[in-house]
């Protein structure tokens, strides 16, 4: 691979002008697809096949009704706090807010609280409850018409206690000014990294137009099959920081190659080759686990996977092929101006034969003296940021909105003292070939189960063999005593002889589905596992170093997910944090967080141990093998987690609670991966294990294949070398040792 790559880039650089006509082809092809048909409409999250998704298309079977309103409803929730609503005072301004309220935008009805047909006022007069029902509205006609309510509610009468439940405008992902410093740090640290702006905003370039051509593809899909706004956030969040980072791995190496005395084009050869087989190594990684989401056989989670998995096949795509092109144009001033001095007066660096120096050295060593203290201590660290975990609530949606400091959210909390779980009622399906002759006995039944605060009288179907009944429950969808009442309701299915009970609605889809996601939280952690371990196995012919490798991808793992239930559970660090707290974790954030964060985690172990490897190949002891090889690796990888981080911490300040939350968690694995685990925990137990770290049996030896990650057939293949300043001078021949 490494030699097809090596070509693959020196004809790259030789045909430029190709490659970016290639690319904005692509980028124009799918453009085209995505204006032709139009944005397309977004996928909703569910899971189909749960015992309630059974149940309900049974009970839309047997019981049609009407459609909801196509412009859908709001709640104009009535609670004063030192009086009751039926006070004829504050009954008198309830009913002019109300005639005011009809006369709103969209508006077709207003229910009224105070009718004795279909009342809804509490039982002790402390709240009362009105419905706006709303024609057909576009989109703009949403933000109007929930515009429109909202100011009501705000200027009504404050001693009526008015608070506005429901809510007109999809929710969708917002930018912010979070996104864009991101990038402005990562380019900064670009900077840094490469002495030259130059270099710098080739790198940044190209994985900019990665996202661009990415998101385009994933959006030109969505034109033809509805697709979540989830896979759009993930696919530009992963698409811009391993762009990034995939580019700033060649370039590197195209840096020394040029230090190192070698022509434009070799040293492009040779990036592509070397770097450039690492990067497609890495990527297939991330790629696989981001495939592998598929095993959870959730149908929007493997979609979320498919899209970012795209992002990142464009980032390899294009740091292999037009960043070559990039490279080519810039030539040696991708070098900063102090390295170009040095190459012009003759000075000429290998890096292999040049003993390292600096900070990241002196961490390497320190680390090996130290290696138990070094050991303890990191796991100690990321053990004690892992610990919220343990108190970590899950919930596939949150009801009442995302912000609990809303209005929404207010409306919603009061109607559930004052009413129990109207809002998100159970449906109890009964069937059986004389049911209504059982219904009594089966409201008497669920009217005396805990957690259950009214039952409905049941509706018969017209072949007299289902039975609806609505059950309304004590508390919210989410609390544990509505999960326990959907679980005892499924126990006692069959406690009335002669019929059969499931149990259904929004709350009880809501809580088979978190619970279908926990379950594949479970097997993909299994199946990344073993992944983990055979494909660390086939790389570093060693069977400790898979074992602890993948220990530590377990305790990044632990520390995201800790950290995020610190931060957007338990409401830690709200001035940094924008998006709203206070809330379970979404049910799919622990899925999409091991995924990622697997892919990301064997890069850094490929980019540290490989390398360290290498050195060890060489005849190195093995804790002098640790610190060469770290002293060499370490500083691109500290460059590359760094990009990483910032650019998730830019998305981590959205105001949309689902991508700032994913954000948040990748930002932290990050951290707690490259800069705890493999800068740390690695080199430490490398240097605890000496020898044994490299063993494997002679059997297992000679019947697994050799893997070239780092490219090193370059440097035995015959490569084409040109002069890079001209290009009319004969091409030759030539073979490096």
């Amino acid at each position: 691979m490494s030699t097809f790559l090596s070509r693959l880039g020196r004809f790259s650089a030789g045909h430029r002008l190709v490659v970016v006509g290639v690319w904005l082809a692509v980028f124009a092809g799918l453009a085209g697809i995505l204006g032709v048909n139009g944005s397309g409409e977004s996928a909703p999250e569910t899971i189909p096949g749960s015992r309630a998704s059974q149940a309900l298309e049974v009970m839309n079977r047997e019981f049609p009704s009407t459609e909801a309103p196509a412009g859908g409803t709001l709640q104009l929730v009535f609670a004063p706090a030192d009086a009751t609503v039926t006070d004829p005072t504050v009954t008198a301004g309830i009913q002019d807010v109300l005639t005011e309220a009809a006369s709103l935008p969209g508006v077709q009805t207003v229910s009224d609280p105070f009718d004795p047909a279909q009342p809804f006022v509490s039982p002790d007069g402390s709240v009362a409850v009105a419905t706006l029902t709303y024609g057909d509205l576009s989109e703009d006609g949403q933000v109007t018409s929930y515009d429109a309510a909202l100011a009501l509610q705000e200027s009504a009468p404050a001693d009526l206690g008015v608070e506005l439940g429901g809510n007109l405008v999809p929710l969708g992902a917002e930018s912010g000014p979070g996104e864009v410093v991101g990038v402005l740090v990562a380019f900064l640290v670009l900077v840094l990294t490469f002495g030259s702006m130059r270099a710098a905003g080739a790198n940044l370039l190209v994985a900019v137009f990665g996202v661009g051509v990415g998101l385009v593809g994933v959006l030109a899909y969505g034109s033809i099959t509805p697709i979540g706004e989830n896979s759009i956030i993930l696919a530009s969040m992963l698409g811009l920081a391993v762009g990034i980072d995939y580019s700033l791995f060649i370039l590197s190496r195209f840096r020394t190659e040029l230090r190192s005395g070698r022509s434009v084009e070799d040293s492009i050869a040779r990036a592509t080759g070397t770097a450039g087989t690492a990067v497609v190594f890495a990527g297939l990684t991330v790629i696989v686990a981001l495939a592998a989401l598929m095993v959870a056989g959730i149908g929007f989670i493997t979609e979320m996977g498919m899209a970012g998995a795209f992002g990142v096949l464009v980032a390899v795509l294009l740091s292999l092929t037009l960043l070559p092109v990039l490279m080519k144009t810039l030539g040696v001033k991708a070098l900063s101006k102090k390295h170009r001095r040095a190459l012009a007066a003759g000075v000429l660096v290998d890096e292999d034969a040049t003993p390292t120096r600096g900070f990241v050295r002196r961490w390497g060593q320190a680390v090996v003296r130290r290696p138990v203290i070094s050991l303890v201590s990191g796991v100690v660290v990321l053990l004690v940021v892992a610990l919220p975990m343990l108190s970590m609530k899950t919930a596939f949606n949150v009801p009442g909105g995302t912000d609990p400091e809303s209005t929404e959210r207010t409306a919603y909390t009061v109607v559930l003292d004052a009413f129990g779980g109207v809002q998100s009622p159970l449906i109890v399906l009964a069937e059986g070939d004389d049911v209504a002759s059982s219904t009594a006995a089966l409201e008497d039944q669920l009217a005396q189960m805990p957690g259950v605060g009214q039952v409905i009288p049941a509706e018969v179907s017209a072949d007299g063999q289902t039975a609806r009944i609505t059950v309304i429950p004590t508390g919210g969808p989410i609390d544990d005593s509505t999960e326990d009442l959907v679980h005892q309701l499924r126990e006692d299915g069959d406690s009335i002889s002669g019929i059969h009970v499931e149990v259904t609605g929004e709350t009880a889809i809501g809580i088979d589905q978190d619970a279908a996601l926990a379950d594949a939280l479970v097997k993909y952690l299994v199946v990344i596992v073993l992944i983990s371990l055979a494909l660390l196995v086939l790389l570093f012919r060693s069977l400790l170093i898979p074992l602890v490798a993948t220990l530590g991808f377990l305790l990044s793992v632990g520390a995201s997910f800790g950290a995020s239930v610190a931060v957007f559970q338990w409401g830690w660090l709200p001035a940094l944090v924008n998006a709203p707290q206070g809330d379970p974790m979404l049910s799919l954030l622990p899925i999409l967080l091991v995924g990622v964060l697997f892919g990301l985690a064997m890069d850094y172990q490929v980019f540290l141990v490989s390398r360290i490897k290498e050195m060890h190949d060489r005849g190195l002891s093995p804790k002098d093998a640790v610190v060469e090889g770290f002293s060499r690796s370490a500083p691109v990888l500290v460059a590359a987690a760094t990009i990483m981080t910032v650019v998730f911490a830019g998305f981590a300040t959205s105001t949309f609670s689902v991508a700032a939350s994913i954000a948040f968690g990748l930002m932290v694995g990050v951290l707690a991966d490259a800069f705890v685990v493999r800068l740390v925990l690695m080199p430490a137990l490398l240097s605890l294990m000496g020898k044994s770290a490299w063993w494997i049996p002679r059997w297992l030896d000679r019947v697994l294949p050799h893997v070239d990650v780092e490219g090193h057939a370059v440097d035995q293949a015959p490569v084409l070398v040109t002069d890079d300043d001209t290009s009319d001078h004969d091409a030759r021949q030539v073979t490096h040792a």
